[in-house]
């Protein structure tokens, strides 16, 4: 079934997320993230988004939906190599509600949410909850330096080669932009996607706790 007739948008605070214009939506993350990037050293790809220019960012049309239980596909099984050269298969984190992020270093959202991804991982990760980015264009040691240049503590797949994550969720939810962000269930099924940044950390981590009260 597509995802489109499947999806509901999620509600926070009891009200729908509406979509924003690039002009807005730039506005908006700017007033967000002014606070928390002010602490750092400037970071022109960063900036350039939040001014609005959307440097590096693949464009779609954005989009937060939960996927009701009855509605969800297969499991999708992934695996690759992470920029620290291990071997990752999601065998490994079987029964786990799993964050998955698609993203790249020179994607100017992926850099203004690498912080945010990092405090919802060190909140929730654990042995319920597992964190795997997918990295889509970069070899690992460009990944290694946002790692270490963001604190990120989670691995992340170097897939630029091979494609083989990405293409592993092509039939359960094509992504179309980057970053987006998705939670699997227990069983290793699409529950919710986020396209774009997360702007913040309640939605993401409402997401995951909504994953993780399910019943397997």
């Amino acid at each position: 079934m597509p995802l489109a007739s499947t999806v509901r948008p999620i509600r926070s605070g009891r009200r729908s997320r509406t979509r924003l214009s690039r002009g807005a939506a730039g506005v908006a993350l700017a007033a967000v993230f002014a606070i928390g990037l002010s602490a750092c050293a400037p970071d022109p790809v960063s900036d350039s988004f939040l001014s609005g220019e959307n440097t590096g960012y693949v464009a779609a049309d954005g989009a937060i939906v939960e996927i009701p239980v009855a509605d969800r596909g297969e499991p999708v099984a992934f695996g690759g190599v992470t920029e620290s050269g291990e071997e990752f298969d999601s065998a490994d984190i079987a029964g786990k509600v799993t964050v998955v992020n698609f993203w790249y270093a020179g994607c100017a959202p992926c850099r203004v949410e690498a912080k945010d991804l990092e405090s919802v991982w060190q909140e929730q990760g654990g042995d319920e909850v597992a964190f795997v980015g997918i990295n889509t264009r970069d070899q690992a040691d460009t990944a290694r330096a946002f790692s270490d240049e963001f604190g990120i503590t989670y691995p992340s797949l170097i897939d630029v080669d091979t494609a083989e994550a990405k293409l592993a969720f092509a039939e359960a939810v094509p992504i179309q932009a980057t970053p987006t962000t998705l939670v699997l269930d227990k069983q290793g099924r699409v529950a919710a996607r986020i396209i774009g940044p997360i702007e913040g950390t309640s939605i993401l981590s409402t997401l995951v706790k909504d994953a993780l009260a399910e019943t397997p």
